[in-house]
Formats: C-alpha cells, structure tokens, sequence
C-alpha cells in the first residue's frame, strides 16, 4: 500500500503516478514492498546478498523494468547488491533511484551496488535519479556503486541525476568494454548549503573499436563541495572523451580530475573541462525579458543541467 510519500518518492525517482505496469521491484525501508515478473524479465532475490538479481531475455525488445528504493524510517542505512544481466540482442530501458523522505533527527541513507553484465549486440538505457525530502534535520546519505561488463558490440547509456537535498553522496562508476561495445555516461548533480558529493569513475576500454563519453554537469550553491575523478584507460584502438563542466555559485568548490591514459598507439582520447559563474550578459539578457534575478538564474541552471 503506498501512502502519500511514498507515491511523491516515486513520482521524483521514477516518474511513477502509482505501481508501474511491466516488471518492476520496489523496495520501501529495506524491505519489498511489491514486485511483477514479465514473459521476458525475471526478478528473483539475490543469491549471496541482500538485492535482486534482474534477467532479461536474448532478443527481448522495447520493454522496461523499475527497480526504485524509497526510505522513510529514521535511522536506516539500507544496502543492496543488485545485478542485471541484458541477453544477446536485447534492447530495454532499467529505471532506478533512491527517494529519502526525512522527517526527524536521524540520518538515512541508501547504498545500492549495481552490477550490468551487457551480452553481445544488447542494448541497455538505465535512469537513476536520487533525491531527497522532509522537513526533518537529519542527514540524507546517498552512496550508489554501478559496475558495467561490456560483452562485444554491446551498447550503454546512463543517466544518473542527483539534482536536491542529498547531504552526503559518494558515487563509484566502473566498466570494462570489449571490442565494438559504446558506453555514454551523462551525470547531473546540483548541490547548496553544506551539502558533499564525490564521483568517483575508471572506465576500461579494451577492445578495438570500444567507445566511451561521459559528460558531467555540476551546479554548486551555497559553501557546497563536489568533487569529480574520471580515470579513462585505452588498451586498444578505442576512442574515449571526458567532458566536465561546472557552475559556481555564493563560496562553493569544485574539483575536477580528468585523467587519460593511452596504453596502445592508435588509442584516442580526449577531455574538456571548464568551472566557472553563470555570465552576467546571459543574466542580463533574460532580465530584459522580464524574469527577476533569481528565475533568470533558474532558467539558466535548469537549461544546463537538461
């Protein structure tokens, strides 16, 4: 049954009015709050540790499965170890996230590991978005794991937003491409107050014709900190690019490392990173138009993170 928050959780994390139709699993304070199997996805509990174990058929098209977690227990700190295996030539869309609703003085927090083994020629979208709610003073702690194995020709796109209220958060992206395989990572995050984010990526590419992209947009208000490490290793003919950029605001930092490391000669890889205020002439142009000063930054805000 769920109740007025937890149907807001869903709706931030997942874009749910309700349950979802398809398979999905949802997880409510450590515990499984409802699951539905498809003809093509199976869900079961994880063998060895506290999770789910996700498999989706060879040749299974144009469907989705919803893994959300929503916490509202005062002083949880819930851990799961999720793994999803994509069949050879499957193309699905995984949408996941975590949804903290804090009402008191104790923390919660969600650490959810996720590992993807994509098979030959398969195709895989995963959306994770992390927010958190309340009015209560508790700290909200998010800490996401994603390790992807990329078999040949395989395809990832993944889009992990955190955009509002997470005090502490501390992501690790890994993957291993094979010949062929293309991983696109794009990663939002928005910060304010004291609030700490860390990111923390090695993405291996070791097959010829592997290809990898990760984009990074951070906005920082208030003293809040972000801190952004991408490690791209080439050990074969591959194309890589990092590409960092970061808007600061009030006496917030930001530290950025992009790191490129050629292991073969036909290896090609490049970065872009950039950190600075929003343009005064941009502000300037949009409040000629009519917007205050704070919708003109907003609107700003809002057209980078998209």
């Amino acid at each position: 049954m769920l109740d007025a928050i937890d149907k807001e959780l869903l709706r931030s994390v997942a874009d749910l009015e309700g349950i979802p139709k398809g398979a999905y699993n949802i997880r409510k304070n450590g515990k499984l709050l409802g699951r539905e199997v498809s003809a093509n996805i199976e869900i079961d509990a994880h063998p060895d540790q506290e999770g789910i174990m996700v498999r989706i058929a060879p040749g299974t098209i144009n469907e989705s499965v919803h893994i959300p977690v929503i916490l509202s227990q005062a002083g949880l700190h819930d851990v799961v170890y999720n793994t999803f295996i994509i069949g050879e030539g499957a193309d699905v869309t995984i949408v996941a996230g975590c949804g903290i609703h804090c009402g008191g003085s104790k923390s919660e927090g969600h650490e959810g590991i996720h590992e993807f083994r994509v098979e030959k020629n398969a195709r895989v979208r995963y959306v994770e978005k992390h927010v958190a709610i309340g009015p209560g003073k508790g700290k909200r702690i998010l800490n996401p794991t994603t390790r992807v194995f990329m078999a040949e020709n395989a395809w990832a796109e993944m889009e992990l937003t955190q955009l509002g209220g997470v005090d502490e958060a501390f992501r690790v992206n890994e993957a291993t491409l094979s010949a062929g395989s293309s991983l696109m990572i794009s990663e939002r995050v928005m910060t304010e107050g004291d609030q700490t984010a860390s990111s923390e990526n090695r993405l291996f590419l070791e097959g010829d014709g592997s290809r990898a992209n990760m984009v990074s947009r951070s906005v920082l208000k208030g003293t809040s900190r972000q801190d952004l490490k991408v490690n791209l290793v080439a050990k074969a003919r591959c194309f890589g690019h990092i590409e960092c950029d970061a808007i600061l605001m009030d006496r917030a930092i930001n530290k950025t490392m992009p790191a490129l490391e050629a292991l073969h000669s036909d290896a090609e890889l490049t970065h872009e990173a950039s950190i600075g205020k929003i343009a005064d002439d941009q502000l300037m142009k949009l409040m000629s138009l009519g917007l205050d000063y704070d919708d003109a930054v907003n609107r700003i805000i809002q057209a980078f993170l998209k």
